[in-house]
């Protein structure tokens, strides 16, 4: 029997396969610290589990609308709309099992085959998965390293515009490296958006995953709400990773599209999850930010442990609950052969585990120092502390 040829094309998240080998690791009996995979070590408030809860109680347990169900559509109107100043309807909303389909519906609305589309590297590894499956020409646009963290190599990224791409996906607050634009790296991106005219898929996973300051949306831009997809998602704000509820905010004629396409894949996104959202959405924030201010610590720690391990350095993000350390000199140190043999060695050696910068994307022409990434939302604070503590004793050790 023959499978399709298409599936050849499909990758997969790769921080996934990292987590298989810790967990080969811990099953022979060894300590792991597991800093790869971006999950939350944090229950679900209790009020949302209350409220999903008595929805199941009250027989929301089959089929809904495939767009979501009025009520959190409203909800997630005000809420985002709020958020992003920008004035929504329901009819802009389109909820979905999470906020990674919105990615694939983006692509199947306003993506040919053999069209480009314009990516972060590295960035999220589903993007070029699903340009590469649905047929489309990646375009991996790259980031250059500065004092305060990383920002988009504008010119690489128009250097890649050809007549045929017709969609940017841009990942403001970033996995995985945490980058978080300027208002006028926003407003270049909207810019070349305009200019070339793109779609554009806004991923705006951890807008509210942040420490200080304020989050900004592309979107709200003038001339970009017609042209802009964002991607809303429960996971992170809420810590509802397995609910597996977001949305799409799109123009109505593309929300339409997705609404459709969701009768297509899913009928619906689970009637029972999508009560629990509105009461995350209108219930008490409380749990948010005792989440964020754990987070603030674990983050604090991390960097401090990172920047005191010889061979490591990394800026302190103010947002997601990631960090993208340099660790070029620390490879070198301890005598591996290459980055993933750092990330194997340290596994054996200290029990931490983390991902690489080769899980996010093929290395870009002129890339030349190592980058390692630490998810610290599933370990908890001593934890972190210990961990990273017994990285940095052993890669002082070696040399």
């Amino acid at each position: 029997m023959r499978i399709a040829d298409r599936i050849e094309d499909l990758g997969t998240e790769t921080a996934f396969a990292v987590a298989q080998a810790a967990a080969d690791w811990s099953a022979r009996g060894h300590e792991v610290y597991p800093f790869h995979l971006g999950d939350i070590d944090l229950p679900t408030a209790p009020h949302i589990i209350e409220a999903m809860n008595a929805a199941i109680a009250d027989g929301k347990t089959g089929y809904c609308p495939g767009p979501g169900i009025p009520q959190l559509r409203e909800a997630l109107a005000a809420e985002i709309g709020g958020q992003r100043g920008m004035s929504l309807s329901a009819d802009e909303i389109v909820v979905t099992t999470g906020g990674k389909p919105v990615i694939t519906k983006f692509l199947q609305t306003v993506m040919n085959p053999g069209e480009g589309v314009l990516y972060p590297n590295p960035g999220f590894p589903i993007y070029e998965s699903q340009i590469e499956y649905l047929g489309g020409t990646p375009l991996p646009y790259r980031y250059v390293p500065t004092p305060q963290g990383f920002a988009i190599d504008l010119d690489h990224l128009r250097s890649l515009i050809t007549p045929q791409t017709t969609a940017l996906i841009y990942n403001d607050l970033q996995n995985p490296i945490s980058a978080e634009s300027t208002q006028a790296e926003r407003e270049a991106i909207a810019q070349i958006a305009q200019e070339h005219d793109l779609w554009v898929l806004s991923d705006e996973a951890y807008f509210d995953m942040r420490y200080s300051g304020s989050s900004h949306s592309i979107a709200a831009l003038p001339g970009m709400r017609e042209r802009t997809v964002i991607l809303y998602t429960f996971s992170k704000k809420y810590a509802m990773t397995g609910s597996r509820l977001g949305c799409a905010v799109a123009p109505p004629q593309v929300a339409q599209i997705i609404a459709t396409l969701n009768t297509n894949d899913e009928s619906c996104t689970t009637h029972f999850v999508q009560w629990a959202g509105i009461a995350a959405l209108t219930g008490t924030q409380e749990p948010v930010r005792a989440m964020l201010e754990d987070f603030r610590q674990r983050r604090d720690a991390v960097c401090a442990l990172v920047n005191d391990t010889p061979g490591m350095s990394v800026a302190v993000p103010e947002s997601t609950f990631y960090v993208f350390p340099d660790v070029t000199e620390a490879v070198r140190r301890v005598g591996a052969a290459d980055v993933g043999d750092f990330a194997q060695q340290a596994l054996h050696a200290t029990g931490v585990s983390f991902c690489t910068r080769e899980h996010f994307g093929s290395r870009q022409p002129g890339e030349d120092r190592d980058y390692i990434r630490l998810a610290y939302s599933g370990i908890a604070l001593p934890r972190v502390e210990e961990g990273l503590g017994r990285l940095r004793d052993w890669v002082s050790s070696a040399g």
